[in-house]
C-alpha cells in the first residue's frame, strides 16, 4: 500500500502499464470535479438532495468501475476553498488514513473546513492536532489518564442511567403507547459523562437539565455545513443549502451556552484539570476546553449517534436473535454473579452483535487526512498514486461494507465475529483504526475505544435482563438515527 517518494515521483511519469509492488496496474485516479466553483455546488447537491450520501458514492463508483475516484465534498465554498477529494470506498485503501507517516490529521476532523477556534475558546484541541504537534502527546496522554484513572465507574454509573433510562421508557409507553428514545439517550448521555468527569450529577449545579441542549446548540453551530433535514430536492432544499453552506455561524450566537458549559466543568472538573497542570504540564485553561470537547464533542456528541443507531440495528436483529442475546446474557450474569469484566468476556454473541452495528453503520463515517508525501495506494485491483498535499477521504461504511472481504456485507449478521469470525475485525475501522489495535498517545485511535464498546455491550445486557424482546420505528435526522420504541415485552417473573 505504499512506496517511497522515488518510485512515486518516477510512477507519475509512466505509462499506466507499471505494476505497483503487489503487481496491480498503476492507473490515473478517475474522477470528475468539475470547475473550481461550480463543481463543488453540483456534486454537494446531489449529495445531500438529488442521490443521497450512499447512493452518491455508489452512483461513482459505478461510473468509473472504480473504488478509488476524485470528487468534491461537503460544504465547498464559500466555506471550504478546496473541498476536492481523492476518495477511498473499499477495506485495502482505507486503512491509509490510519498511517500517519503518509498522512497528516491536522485540522481535517471535520474534512475540508474547520469551525472557528472560538467554539474551543481560541485553542486548537487534541482532536485538531496531528501526532507530529508537540502538544498531542500531552493533550492525548491526559485525556487517556483520565479515562484509566475513572476505570471502575464505567459499568456502575452507566447501570444507574440505563435504569433510569428504561424506567421512563416504560413510563411513556404506558401513557402515550410509544416513546421517543433520543431525547432520553441524549439525557442519559449527558449526565453519565459529568458524572464520570465531574463527580456530580448536572442537576445539581448552575447547568440544571438544560445540559444536553446547551451542548446540541454548540455542536449544532459547527457541524451545521455537513448537515441536512434530508429535505426532498425543490426549493427548500435549495434555500437550506444556502442557509447551511454559504458561511458559517458565528460563535457569538452560542457564546454565552458555551461559558455556562465551560464554567461548570472548570468547577466541578477541578481534580481532572489538576491532574493536567501537574502530571502533563498543561495550562489550566487549555486544559478546560479540551475537557469541555471530550465530554461535549467526543463523547456526547458520540453517544447521541451511537445509541439510538444500536437500539436500532438490533431491534432489526429480530426476536430470534433477540432469544438468543437473552439467554447467553441471563446465563453469563448468573454464573458470574452480575454485569462483571468476566460475565461480559462470556458473553461472545454479545459482544459480535456490537462490532456487528459499528462495522454495517458506524457513528462517525467520514476519515479525512492529508498526504504527507506522495505514495502509491492500492484498491482489491489497481494501484493509484497520490501527491503530497492532496486531501484524501474515507467513507467508512463502504469499507467496512466491501464485498470482497464481508459476506452479505449488506445485511446484519449477529454472529459475523463469533470464532473464526473474529480475524475479520481487522476491518472494522469505526474508531478512526483497525479494531484490533490498540490506541496510543502517539496516534489518532479513538481515546475511548475501549469504552465504547464496553458501554454498547453493557446498553444490550441490561436491555435484555429486563426485556424479552422490543419493537421500534426509525428513521434519521441530521446526524443520527431517530429512534421511537412502540412496545417493550418485559422479562416474566418466575
Amino acid at each position: 500500500m505504499s512506496s517511497s517518494s522515488s518510485s512515486s515521483s518516477s510512477s507519475s511519469s509512466s505509462s499506466s502499464s507499471l505494476l505497483s509492488p503487489l503487481q496491480l496496474p498503476m492507473k490515473p485516479i478517475p474522477g470528475d470535479c468539475g470547475h473550481t466553483f461550480f463543481g463543488p455546488f453540483r456534486d454537494r447537491l446531489a449529495y445531500f438532495y438529488h442521490e443521497g450520501r450512499d447512493k452518491f458514492f455508489e452512483n461513482r463508483i459505478q461510473k468509473h468501475k472504480s473504488t478509488i475516484i476524485k470528487t468534491n465534498m461537503p460544504p465547498g465554498p464559500l466555506i471550504a476553498s478546496c473541498p476536492r477529494v481523492v476518495c477511498l470506498l473499499d477495506a485495502v485503501s482505507f486503512p491509509v488514513l490510519f498511517d500517519t507517516s503518509k498522512v497528516e490529521k491536522r485540522d481535517v476532523l471535520d474534512g475540508t473546513f474547520l469551525p472557528s477556534l472560538a467554539y474551543t475558546g481560541g485553542h486548537r484541541v487534541c482532536a485538531y492536532l496531528d501526532p507530529s504537534e508537540p502538544k498531542h502527546t500531552s493533550l492525548k496522554s491526559f485525556i487517556l489518564s483520565t479515562l484509566s484513572a475513572r476505570h471502575h465507574k464505567f459499568i456502575p454509573l452507566f447501570q444507574t442511567g440505563l435504569s433510569e433510562l428504561f424506567n421512563e421508557l416504560e413510563a411513556q409507553i404506558s401513557s402515550k403507547k410509544e416513546a421517543y428514545f433520543n431525547t432520553l439517550s441524549d439525557t442519559m448521555s449527558f449526565n453519565y459523562v459529568f458524572r464520570l468527569f465531574c463527580d456530580k450529577s448536572p442537576s445539581e449545579t448552575r447547568i440544571g437539565f438544560k445540559g444536553p441542549k446547551l451542548v446540541d446548540k454548540w455542536l449544532l453551530f459547527q457541524l451545521a455545513p455537513l448537515g441536512s433535514l434530508g429535505l426532498l430536492p425543490n426549493l427548500l432544499c435549495y434555500f437550506e443549502d444556502i442557509l447551511l453552506r454559504t458561511f458559517t455561524f458565528p460563535f457569538f450566537l452560542v457564546k454565552s451556552d458555551y461559558k455556562k458549559l465551560y464554567d461548570v466543568f472548570y468547577e466541578f472538573g477541578s481534580s481532572v484539570l489538576d491532574e493536567a497542570e501537574s502530571k502533563f504540564g498543561i495550562e489550566r485553561d487549555e486544559a478546560c476546553h479540551n475537557l469541555v470537547f471530550l465530554a461535549g464533542f467526543n463523547a456526547y456528541g458520540g453517544m447521541k449517534v451511537l445509541f439510538p443507531g444500536l437500539i436500532k440495528w438490533v431491534a432489526l436483529a429480530g426476536q430470534k436473535v433477540h432469544k438468543k442475546l437473552a439467554d447467553e446474557i441471563r446465563t453469563s450474569v448468573e454464573v458470574e454473579g452480575g454485569v462483571t469484566l468476566s460475565a461480559l468476556n462470556k458473553m461472545v454473541l454479545t459482544k459480535s452483535v456490537v462490532y456487528e452495528y459499528l462495522r454495517i453503520d458506524p457513528p462517525v463515517p467520514f476519515q479525512y487526512g492529508r498526504a504527507k508525501v506522495d505514495f502509491v495506494i492500492q484498491s482489491h485491483d489497481a494501484a493509484f498514486e497520490i501527491k503530497k498535499g492532496e486531501m484524501i477521504f474515507g467513507y467508512q461504511p463502504f469499507a467496512t461494507k466491501d464485498p470482497k472481504v464481508f459476506e452479505n456485507p449488506e445485511e446484519f449478521v449477529g454472529d459475523r465475529f463469533v470464532g473464526e469470525g473474529e480475524k475479520l475485525l481487522k476491518y472494522v475501522y469505526w474508531s478512526n483504526g483497525r479494531e484490533t489495535e490498540e490506541t496510543r498517545a502517539g496516534n489518532k485511535h479513538c481515546a475511548g475505544k475501549d469504552l465504547v464498546v464496553l458501554l454498547c455491550r453493557v446498553m444490550v445486557v441490561e436491555l435484555f435482563l429486563r426485556y424479552e424482546t422490543f419493537e421500534v420505528e426509525s428513521g434519521t435526522f441530521m446526524f443520527a438515527p431517530s429512534v421511537t420504541f412502540k412496545s417493550l415485552t418485559k422479562v416474566s417473573s418466575p
